[in-house]
């Protein structure tokens, strides 16, 4: 008899589109420091920020809040940026010598940034671009003239061009080579040698005619471009690294590679110099590492600032990064422990003012940013809003807590706040201030906890955009290593010279490897937090608003219960400090249990209601009474051939006899079981059977899809007692009729352990009853038929929905849970999911994932999805990573697929063992997000809610001159027009130059593609227009349209095409990036207006094979019926 597969209906429109109420996927935000920073730039007078990368990323930085970001079309490394001032504008230059603009524009209200062109300079004349010199015209060094409107670019042959930027073309006539120069120059000098590239230019603050140039050789040109001269020679020796030219122009510093530094006076008599007036070596007179970047900024109180990088000396300190600040006879070596990419001051850039006076520092480092306050006595560090390092030390883990009580955060917030206290004298904010936020205030907080391989966890304000830090908690206090012997020996050396001064927190060196945490759990309701680490620490913490003084109660739980066989290879315990202990305010450890052996801890998970404290290693798990400081219960879960469990993390001993042994028992395994596959002997007849089953379905029908056949594992793998999940819940196990406490476990080998507790009652006081103690006794015991490791466990109520957390229901902050129907325990594998009815523990329903999609389960959450149509309808679904970086929502208890979106690149494995997703409570903010690491030092945050988003929303007021072509260049064809943030039809809101708002662009801001009525071509008809054909005599080309186009600036819609409720014309920005039907109407309007001004034929010139209307990519039929005026058309 044939047999047909099962059928299921198709899709359910209405179910559909609930699910687009529901779910949608969407990159958001990218938390933390830029990874690999390769430039920095600042705008003074929008007080904005921009950092590039070698990855090509382009990233800005306003006040909180405010984030902008582009990518290159081509990966390549950012070596400068630039911004025109004022303007929303910046100039990036790439190491292949490519320049781009990018502009800041406005859609709906809010701001996002997008490349606008490119341009790459010429090969030399004479030589092939590709086989010839790419190196004398490579651009080094990027000065920008003239209010931003043209711009110098050096090269490595000595020459330097000139680029009007709006349009980013090369101004004939004005390239400046290095004969010019070298006619300035006495013969004795030049000696037949070249003067080497171009290493920086400089203009003048007052006078934007006159370019300070100086040469790798050491010539300094003060070059005046209005009379094509040099004004002054500055005959230097000793090659170049850097020129600041001082606010006034009287006096410009250079530094050299020989780490010293000279003063040149520009007032001197003559037009050549051939001394300086000052120059020193700071770190001499031993030799010293070049001097790559000095500024000099001049204070109204008379002396200057004079600050530089590098000059230590080579011997001794070659391998410090270092910025020296000098003023006076002060001198700081700021130290830093890692490399420096760039630095700028904030100061007054007004040419009104006589002086800088200076207000703070940033240096971009390689792997943080440190701004300083000058203006306070000691220079103190100012600390940051945002861009803090995550890595400070490697993240090991992370969590997520949300809609976080307004009390606990305050005392988390006050705790960071005594950590960090600031300089009584010190009022200067952070300087990074310019935009706006248009986001509104979270009305729930979310806190993001990273576990480090210091011992640390960092407590970060994950509420909005910006990630900003707010408290850090430190275990290696409690526990005797060598760092206080490295503090001491920091501390003798503290008045050697140079005067070191360590800044920045970025500290990648760990004291001891089995600090580091492994994960951490926080009750926010209770302010108790555990925190379990490398070496079987397990921490129980409490929230002090107070200093204090306390001895830790130490207890050991042996997990392996004294089995016989196994020993312990690895790494040894902690030893804890005795005796009392000084902890600062914040979280204050309460007892240390200590696992046997002292094996990394896998799982953990804390019950403040019941002050039960649960967790799990490679060998066990174990349930800790913190209220009695007394073990409750030890579980050994190692399998006789677990010897890799023995060994550790740290430990570099493998058994290659047992790696292999198990290696060829898997090839036996696979060649029987293919052979049996392949013995089936009706397999062509179950073929044919397919195939008429597929052609006798219906099309709207649709297919179950055919399950993968999954290997069970064996049960002597190594490592199969791993504990991977441990959970808590009051449920019924022993009867359906008495519920109670419970806690679950779940193995690397697919097995879950279920015990009931006996927790006593609490007294009126909120402590236990000391005569009791807390019991547990096993229950159940489920072991799944594959054996996949048990990735999550979650008890369901009588509704389907998962129990409340500890606390919620007691005080009213949750929906009571329904214990009056029959519970179910949902189990997610690494295979599949499947869901259990209590207490009989009989499967009830499942999805095997593994066998459908191909994939395995990484990460697990059970969130809350509101409808964005309806503020009353929500569903409770399961959300899950897998192996393959995708993301997959299932509904609870159904296990129906809902959606499934790709996030993170399979190949990103650190990406997806970090992902963390989260389980938003049931405030405002339902819905599922998530956040992995993008690299060491940046999180990437995702959502998986259509109401719950949190994206970077800002706008950035930005002045245009009214003479500059700020249109113009839009209209040009680029070759590279690739939109990091998608690309806009129509740009809106720009201002005038006195910065108020433009009235005509501010009115439509929020409108951004016409209708599709009012850009067809053929909707243009007006009532007294007539139905005449087009002419077709003197043919135009799309090369004729581009042409005109690259003169034009606006076109005005007549008001019949605006549509209701609309006055007067309306200015259109036609570019590249316009939508087919805009450019198809425009072409249409463009037309019949020039054969309404124009006489028959004059433009444009006949071109020979011209075909008519075909080139302009219009019907034949099209017809073009204007009202325009012929003093409205860009002509």
């Amino acid at each position: 008899m044939m047999k047909f597969r099962f059928r299921r209906q198709g899709a359910d429109p209405q179910r559909e589109k609930l699910k687009q109420e529901l779910f949608a996927f969407n990159k958001t935000v990218e938390h933390g420091f830029p990874n690999q920073p390769s430039a920095l730039a600042f705008d003074p007078e929008l007080r904005i920020m921009a950092i590039g990368t070698r990855s090509g990323a382009v990233k800005i930085y306003g006040t909180p809040g405010v984030e902008f970001t582009g990518l290159h079309p081509d990966t390549a490394t950012i070596t400068q940026i630039h911004f025109l001032p004022g303007q929303g504008r910046l100039l990036t230059l790439l190491d292949d010598s490519s320049l781009h603009l990018w502009e800041i524009v406005h859609h709906s209200g809010c701001a996002h940034l997008e490349e606008v062109l490119s341009f790459q300079l010429p090969s030399r004349p004479g030589f092939d671009s590709a086989s010839g010199l790419p190196g004398l015209t490579r651009i080094t060094v990027v000065l920008l003239v003239t209010a931003g409107d043209m711009a110098a670019l050096g090269t490595e042959g000595s020459s330097v061009f000139f680029l009007d930027v709006p349009t980013l073309t090369l101004l004939e006539g004005q390239t400046l080579g290095p004969d010019e120069v070298l006619r300035s120059v006495p013969d004795d000098y030049r000696c037949g040698k070249s003067l080497g590239p171009v290493e920086s230019l400089q203009g003048h603050l007052r006078d934007p005619t006159k370019i300070l140039i100086g040469y790798s050789r050491g010539l300094l040109v003060i070059w005046n471009q209005a009379a094509q001269c040099a004004d002054r020679v500055f005959l230097g020796n000793q090659q170049l690294e850097s020129l600041c030219w001082e606010r006034s122009g009287s006096t410009l510093v250079s530094s050299h590679s020989d780490g010293s530094y000279a003063v040149w006076s520009v007032d001197a008599g003559g037009s050549l110099a051939t001394q300086p007036t000052v120059a020193t070596m700071p770190y001499g007179p031993f030799p010293c590492k070049a001097i790559n970047k000095i500024l000099w900024r001049n204070c109204e109180s008379g002396d200057h600032f004079i600050i530089f990088s590098g000059g230590m000396p080579r011997a001794s300190y070659g391998d410090r990064h270092c910025v020296s600040v000098l003023r006076a006879e002060t001198l700081v070596t700021l130290d830093f422990t890692s490399r420096i990419i760039d630095f700028f001051t904030v100061h007054s850039t007004r040419p009104e003012d006589e002086f800088d006076e200076p207000q703070a520092l940033a240096v971009l480092l390689e792997e943080e940013l440190v701004v300083l306050d000058l203006q306070t006595p000691g220079w103190p560090s100012v600390p940051g809003p945002y861009l803090a390092p995550l890595h400070s030390s490697a993240i090991t883990c992370s969590a997520h807590v949300a809609n976080v009580p307004a009390k606990l955060w305050a005392r988390i917030v006050s705790a960071g706040e005594q950590q960090s206290p600031q300089p009584a004298s010190s009022t200067l904010r952070w300087p990074i201030t310019g935009g706006r936020n248009l986001a509104q205030e979270p009305s729930q907080r979310g806190l993001l906890l990273t576990g480090h391989e210091d011992g640390t966890v960092r407590f970060w304000d994950a509420s909005g955009v910006a990630l900003r830090p707010l408290y850090k908690l430190s275990t290696a206090g409690l526990f005797q290593t060598d760092c206080e012997h490295a503090d001491s020996l920091a501390q003798a050396t503290e008045d050697d010279w140079p005067p070191f001064r360590k800044v920045g927190c970025f500290d990648p060196y760990s004291d001891d490897p089995r600090l580091g945490v492994q994960k951490v759990v926080l009750c926010k309701y209770t302010a108790r937090m555990v925190v379990a680490g490398t070496a079987g620490q397990v921490l129980v913490l409490e929230l002090s608003d107070t200093p204090s003084e306390k001895t830790v109660s130490v207890s050991s739980v042996d997990l392996l219960q004294d089995r016989e066989g196994f020993t312990w290879k690895g790494h040894e315990r902690l030893s804890p400090c005795t005796g009392p202990l000084p902890w600062p305010a914040g979280f204050q450890p309460r007892v240390l249990v200590q696992c046997l052996p002292p094996a990394a801890v896998t799982a953990v998970t804390l019950h403040a209601e019941w002050s039960l404290v649960a967790f799990g290693t490679s060998h066990g798990f174990g349930l800790f009474d913190y209220q009695r400081k007394t073990p409750v219960l030890a579980r050994c879960t190692l399998h006789p051939n677990d010897s890799l469990a023995m060994e550790g993390p740290l430990s570099r001993v493998k058994s290659l006899k047992k790696s292999l042994r198990q290696s060829f028992r898997r090839i036996r395994k696979s060649r029987v079981s293919g052979k049996k596959r392949a013995a089936n002997a009706n397999s062509k007849l179950q073929e044919a059977n397919a195939q008429l089953a597929e052609q006798a379905c219906p099309h709207d029908v649709e297919m179950t899809p055919v399950q993968r056949r999954i290997e069970p594992r064996s049960a002597d793998d190594s490592l199969s007692g791993v504990v991977r999940c441990l959970y808590f819940a009051d449920t019924f196990l022993r009867d359906a009729v008495h519920h109670g406490p419970t806690m679950w476990a779940g193995t690397n080998s697919g097995s879950v352990f279920a015990y009931a507790l006996e927790v006593p009652t609490a007294a009126a006081g909120g402590e236990k009853q000391p005569e009791r103690a807390v019991e547990a006794v096993l229950g159940k015991e489920v072991q799944l038929m594959h054996r996949a490791p048990v990735v999550a466990i979650a008890v369901l109520d009588g509704r389907g929905r998962p129990l409340p957390e500890p606390y919620e229901a007691s005080r009213d902050l949750a929906q009571a849970p329904d214990m009056q129907g029959g519970h179910a325990v949902l189990i997610a594998s690494e295979e599949q999911f499947k869901v259990f009815t209590l207490p009989k523990v009989s499967a009830k329903t499942k999805f095997k994932l593994t066998a459908h999609e191909g994939c395995r389960v990484r990460k697990v959450a059970l969130a809350t999805f509101a409808s964005v149509a309806c503020e009353d309808y929500a569903e409770t679904c399961l959300a899950c990573l897998t192996n393959l970086g995708d993301v997959h929502v299932f509904s609870v208890p159904g296990l129906r697929p809902q959606v499934h979106y790709p996030c993170i690149r399979k190949e990103d494995i650190s990406g997806i063992a970090s992902c963390v997703l989260t389980r938003h409570g049931q405030g405002e903010g339902k819905g599922s997000q998530g956040f992995y690491l993008i690299s060491p030092s940046e999180f990437e945050r995702f959502s998986l809610s259509a109401r719950n988003i949190t994206e970077p929303l800002c706008s950035l007021d930005v002045s245009w001159p009214q003479d500059s072509a700020h249109a113009s260049h839009r209209l040009r064809e680029s070759p590279k027009l690739s939109q990091a943030n998608g690309t806009p039809g129509i740009i809106l809101a720009p201002q005038s130059h006195d910065g108020s708002p433009d009235p005509i662009c501010s009115k439509r801001s929020d409108i951004q593609e016409l209708p599709e009525a009012m850009l067809s071509p053929m909707s243009v008809d007006s009532a007294t227009s007539a139905d005449t054909t087009l002419d077709t005599t003197g043919d135009v080309t799309v090369e004729d349209v581009k042409d005109f186009l690259g003169k034009a600036r606006t076109i005005q819609l007549p008001a019949t095409l605006l549509g209701a409720g609309t006055n007067g014309p309306w200015p259109l920005h036609v570019g590249p990036t316009c939508p087919a039907r805009v450019w198809a109407w425009y072409l249409a309007e463009l037309w019949g207006g020039l054969r309404a001004v124009l006489p028959m034929g004059s433009w444009p010139p006949p071109r020979p094979g011209a075909t008519g209307r075909g080139q302009l990519g219009l019907p034949a039929h099209t017809t073009s019926h204007s009202t325009h005026h012929p003093s409205q058309l860009p002509l």
